[in-house]
């Protein structure tokens, strides 16, 4: 093994070039601590303004760039496509799966006749529930890991709104019919 010694006081470029990059990105943290923003709370933490239930740039969220009122499809982002546009607008589609996959229900609205069992299969790599929207209803499932399914039966006819809850704006509709 050859090893090199080098006189104190003498770097080599590379050595130079990591300093400086240390320097800087010590600089850039030590400028984040210094905002001009008031905290209310005192701890700093960030939290939803009035009437948000997430905070803003959060899909579902409101608030600059994610307006509630903004146009169907519109950008939150600049640059950036993202569908907005809510699933109870969708045409219910027949059939009897329901995909989770890129934190999505696919389809959003599912139509079935009474009697119809419904899976839902993880197709994400994070987990996520199917649980009915509100309190009361039939849909209660645990959290499905990746390839995970969970099954229900639907017996009264009637529309079952369901969301995750691990990640709330994830919501989905059946409607079962005779």
């Amino acid at each position: 093994m050859y090893l090199k010694f080098r006189t104190p006081g003498r770097r080599s470029r590379a050595a130079a070039g990591l300093a400086v990059a240390t320097a800087g990105a010590l600089g850039l943290l030590g400028a984040c601590g210094q905002s001009s923003h008031s905290s209310s709370a005192g701890t700093g933490a960030i939290k939803p303004g009035p009437g948000q239930h997430q905070t803003a740039g959060m899909p579902g969220a409101t608030g600059p760039g994610n307006a509630a009122g903004s146009a169907p499809g519109a950008s939150p982002m600049p640059g950036m496509s993202m569908p907005m546009s809510p699933p109870s607008t969708a045409a219910p589609v027949t059939g009897d799966a329901v995909a989770i996959k890129n934190f999505a229900f696919s389809p959003a609205a599912l139509k079935v006749k009474v009697g119809t069992t419904v899976t839902w299969t993880n197709q994400d790599t994070d987990a996520h529930t199917v649980t009915s929207a509100g309190s009361g209803g039939p849909l209660h499932s645990a959290a499905l890991n990746t390839h995970a399914t969970y099954s229900y039966t639907f017996t009264k006819p009637g529309t079952y709104s369901y969301l995750c809850t691990i990640h709330p704006f994830m919501t989905a509709t059946v409607e079962v019919t005779r």
